[in-house]
């Protein structure tokens, strides 16, 4: 937050980010935390990732052998046959206490961290006005804050700013951190007549892994579900989805009740797959990046990396893009679910 001129709008803008900042940094590191542990705990393969495992496996196979069994063959074919882009699974790197650490979690921890330590650095020492990492961080809370407050008003937002504001900023960062030079391209391989092949890199894009978004999605659907409790009880929750809306009478009214119970059936059905659709969206978006980055990178083995400048930026863009989309059908979700007579007209101002 830029600094005024006027020293008691300044100060009374400062406090309020700042208390804000106070409030939301153990939120901070709790979601974090909640989505690192709801990770670890979904790394169980998933059937998708399964799948394509076994598919790939058997593709490689199948054309590594003919190449290497018929007369004259050349044994690069099969080399080729089987340098593919970005694998869909995760490399497991070690194991804590039997559960398998992969790559992407390894970035995931270290975007968490760091995003710990500097809002602990920006809000160290609070000032009046202030400057350097505080004016920065002050100048994001507030506008995130402003932005969220106009799609779910303000009550809504005093209560569930901590979790949008840190998912934004978890998942954009995680983005641009993936694309750092480095990120898929350190760790253990062997060397081929086209160079040195990475078969397990270091490090993976946090979310070009489907446990950690899927793991994103399941702490919001639990944190919707409180919310929506929380605001409007079970059975407001109950009248919102499978309540008749409107103004009727006679059989009319009986009418709609019919229709709008088969509306909620559908929107129930439609509620238990937003964690899925949630996660895979932005999974795809961000894994389709990092692989195309990956094949243009291979096209040429030297000028490889020139050749991703462009897409580099957008990249960049699309990180952003995915993290607001991710917020915004989240704040979305909510606002739907909580909508009530205060809550309305706390919107609408």
């Amino acid at each position: 937050m830029v600094a005024t001129s006027n020293q008691g709008s300044g100060y009374s803008a400062t406090a309020c980010t700042g208390s804000i900042l106070r409030k939301s940094k153990i939120s901070f590191a709790a979601i974090l935390l909640a989505a690192t542990l709801a990770t670890l705990s979904f790394k169980a393969k998933l059937a998708i990732g399964a799948e394509s495992e076994v598919a790939s496996a058997t593709l490689d196979r199948t054309v590594a052998k003919p190449n290497s069994l018929q007369p004259g063959g050349s044994p690069t074919a099969g080399i080729e046959a089987q340098d593919h882009g970005l694998p869909e699974k995760a490399d497991d790197i070690f194991k804590i206490a039997g559960s398998p650490i992969s790559n992407s979690m390894i970035v995931s921890w270290i975007v968490a961290l760091g995003l710990i330590i500097s809002a602990q650095f920006a809000t160290r020492n609070m000032k009046q006005v202030p400057d350097g990492a505080q004016n920065f961080v002050e100048w994001l809370v507030e506008g995130l804050y402003k932005f969220i407050e106009g799609i779910m008003g303000s009550h809504l937002t005093e209560r569930t700013f901590w979790f949008f504001a840190t998912i934004f900023i978890f998942i954009l960062t995680a983005n641009w951190v993936g694309l750092i030079p480095g990120v898929g391209s350190i760790g253990w391989g062997h060397e081929t007549p086209h160079g040195f092949k990475i078969d397990q890199p270091l490090f993976r894009g946090a979310n070009a892994d489907v446990n950690l978004t899927l793991a994103m999605a399941l702490v919001f659907f639990v944190c919707w579900i409180v919310w929506a409790v929380w605001e409007v009880g079970p059975l407001g929750v109950l009248r919102e989805l499978f309540g008749p809306k409107g103004e009727s009478t006679g059989v009319l009214k009986l009418l709609m009740v019919v229709v709008f119970l088969a509306t909620g059936c559908l929107e129930v059905i439609s509620i238990l797959f937003r964690p899925i659709s949630l996660s895979f969206r932005l999974y795809g978006n961000i894994f389709a990046g990092e692989n195309m980055l990956e094949t243009l990178a291979k096209m040429s083995p030297h000028f490889g990396w020139l050749v991703q400048i462009p897409f580099y930026f957008l990249e960049l863009l699309m990180g952003l893009v995915q993290a607001l989309v991710f917020m915004l059908l989240t704040a979305v979700f909510t606002v739907l679910i909580c909508q009530h007579e205060e809550g309305s007209a706390a919107a609408q101002a």
